[in-house]
């Protein structure tokens, strides 16, 4: 941007000051960035193919503003994540209590090693699987957190996207000789998410 041979060009307020016309809400991040040449974003940020396409045009520097595990630019490995939770809730008698709902105990994570490593970091436990090659795949990863909802975040900020759900369930009485009593429901679930 400042590196055009006649600065003259560049567009310029009443008081002769360089005028950019950005996104402000995304500018202020390249503009730190600029300063400290250090990135930092909030925990959830859905706008980073924003920010690296603003990143590109101010040069100075800022263009490779995003990491390639951060960038949206096409260079990131595309691929299948699926992650599995085994879950259990119960019904009272006739339906009428209140249902406890479901407990996750483990996240299960089905996938490429590489593509789970970069998504889920230091989150993922790789203690059932510890020395699987990058390019093989594996299904005995899991979770160090409990939470669905973390997962989902980690994996939309990533750039995947949901493209299909599976559930199963099966239903036992808690007592096995008053079948009037509280039913026990005991699901496993599985989505699975694709980055193209």
């Amino acid at each position: 941007m400042f590196t055009q041979q006649q600065p003259q060009e560049l567009a310029r307020d009443s008081k002769g000051r360089f005028f950019l016309d950005r996104d402000g809400f995304l500018f202020r991040y390249i503009l730190d960035y600029l300063r400290d040449l250090q990135l930092v974003l909030p925990d959830y940020f859905p706008e980073r193919s924003r920010l690296q396409r603003e990143a590109d045009p101010a040069g100075g520097g800022a263009g490779p503003l995003l990491t390639p595990s951060q960038s949206l630019d096409g260079s990131r490995r595309s691929g299948y994540i699926t992650i599995g939770y085994r879950g259990s809730y119960t019904i009272g008698r006739d339906a009428q209590a209140d249902a406890k709902f479901r407990r996750v105990a483990r996240i299960t994570v089905c996938g490429k090693t590489s593509l789970a490593k970069e998504v889920f970091g230091d989150t993922l436990n790789e203690s059932r699987d510890p020395d699987r090659p990058p390019e093989r795949y594996t299904s005995r990863y899991y979770l160090k957190f409990n939470f669905l909802e973390q997962a989902f975040d980690k994996l939309s900020e990533s750039g995947f996207h949901m493209v299909a759900c599976s559930s199963t369930g099966t239903c036992a009485f808690a007592s096995s000789t008053d079948q009037s009593e509280d039913k026990i429901w005991t699901s496993y679930t599985e989505y699975v998410f694709c980055r193209e």
